[in-house]
């Protein structure tokens, strides 16, 4: 008989976006290690992006089951939908940049909803699965977050039920980058801990996707704490052909922080200084890009060179990063995005397109790009070896020669993750 496995999620599709595709994935290969998978999500949600090419992935052995969710960024779209939009989807403006409808909203996400926007659907859940987890004999309850409100389902459903409780965290909860914009009081500051503390000792099993959140956690909890990375899929794509030009391009969304200005002066210098990468060279931003981040590009006389693309389904977004010529990915330059892995990471890794990676030192980024041989991890502080890596590259494309030769990818598979999560479950 299979084993039902109850996920509590908030991202599902239509959701488009990188926080729908981690647990999609994991749905759609357990039925093959005999598992069924239950999924409990909120009825019309308020998703900043969508993506309805996600909902055929849905397996049919998935059961869906759902109830009402009460959100203010719904309300809040009445007062300002475009900033009520950005905020929901992480574009938060620099400090001194932001107006006053933008700071009343951070502080009042901050303070009034903790540990987010999604609170409200705490206690209804936790009365509705009750029921249902008893009468589906479901004996496994996995949530996952952010949002981290989640998590407060599965710890109120292990102090009423006899569960298994494992709880994935896609992201840290304290310790992540826009904690620090959304104005908290010390008083607010303390309940997210205070919080934190609570799910990190409730829970029978933690999963986290990287090593350096799972040290981060270790720290705080005596409970087991494994890494399950997000992965790459296998699809069957039309065959396509390499841009013509020396395609530079970033897919996902580029924050007001991920803005490696040496990178933008070394472009600018290589335009000036080499006539045939003036003539070859575009800069591709596919996704949500910050207005900062926009200014501060053209700051550096490359607004001619820069094709703004916007959102695309996730499958269009695969078919840009086998089309591009080199891949860009951009982390903030911060002790606190150390351990966080971009989920189109692993995407970038098996598109056979090199990865320029710019982050911060010692990150989980850096050693698997080094460690699969998919790419070069640069600092914000490199810049000499920056120009001569993408030279190197340039040359590379010249000869019509840009390519990798990864090592090691197995793992990073969906369905060997899953089978991981198997073991747990």
């Amino acid at each position: 008989m299979q084993k039902k496995v109850l996920i509590i999620t908030y991202y599902w599709p239509p959701a488009g976006g990188p926080g729908v595709q981690r647990w999609l994935k994991f749905v759609k290969y357990l039925p093959e290690f005999d598992v069924q998978p239950v999924v409990y999500i909120p009825q019309d949600p308020s998703y900043p992006i969508l993506d309805l090419s996600l909902l055929a992935e849905v397996p049919k052995e998935a059961i869906i089951i759902s109830q009402p969710i009460k959100e203010p960024y719904k309300l809040a779209g009445f007062l300002s939908r475009k900033h009520s939009r950005l905020i929901s989807s992480g574009v938060i403006p620099e400090k001194k940049k932001q107006n006053l409808i933008q700071k009343l909203m951070l502080y009042i996400r901050g303070n009034y909803f903790i540990p987010d926007a999604r609170k409200a659907w705490v206690d209804p859940s936790i009365t509705y699965l009750q029921n249902y987890i008893q009468k589906h004999n479901i004996k496994t309850v996995i949530t996952t977050g952010p949002p981290h409100s989640l998590h407060l389902i599965g710890m109120g459903l292990k102090e009423h039920l006899k569960i298994k409780w494992v709880a994935d965290f896609r992201d840290p909860w304290t310790t992540i980058g826009y904690h620090k914009k959304l104005k908290l009081t010390k008083s607010s500051t303390r309940k997210h801990h205070s919080l934190e503390r609570k799910v990190l000792a409730a829970a029978d099993c933690i999963i986290v996707t990287s090593d350096n959140i799972k040290k981060e956690f270790e720290i705080k909890t005596q409970q087991t704490v494994v890494v399950i990375t997000n992965g790459y899929d296998t699809y069957h794509m039309p065959k396509t052909t390499k841009d013509k030009k020396f395609t530079l391009s970033h897919i996902g969304s580029l924050l007001s922080e991920r803005n490696p200005k040496n990178l933008w002066a070394v472009l600018e210098k290589l335009i000036n200084e080499n006539v045939e990468f003036k003539a070859h060279f575009q800069l591709k931003l596919i996704g949500v890009v910050s207005d900062d981040v926009l200014k501060v590009i053209h700051s550096y006389n490359l607004k001619n060179y820069v094709n703004v693309v916007g959102y695309l389904s996730h499958i269009e977004a695969l078919m840009q990063q086998r089309q591009s010529q080199l891949l860009l990915l951009v982390e903030i330059d911060s002790e606190d995005t150390k351990a966080i892995i971009p989920g189109k990471l692993f995407e970038y890794m098996v598109s056979e397109t090199p990865i320029l990676a710019i982050g911060p030192k010692e990150s989980d980024v850096e050693r698997i790009i080094k460690s699969t041989n998919t790419g070069n991890y640069f600092y914000y502080d490199s810049d000499d070896d920056l120009k001569s890596q993408i030279l190197t590259y340039f040359e590379a494309y010249k000869r019509n020669d840009l390519t990798t030769q990864p090592i090691g990818l197995k793992p990073y598979s969906r369905r060997e993750l899953t089978r991981k999560l198997v073991e747990l479950i």
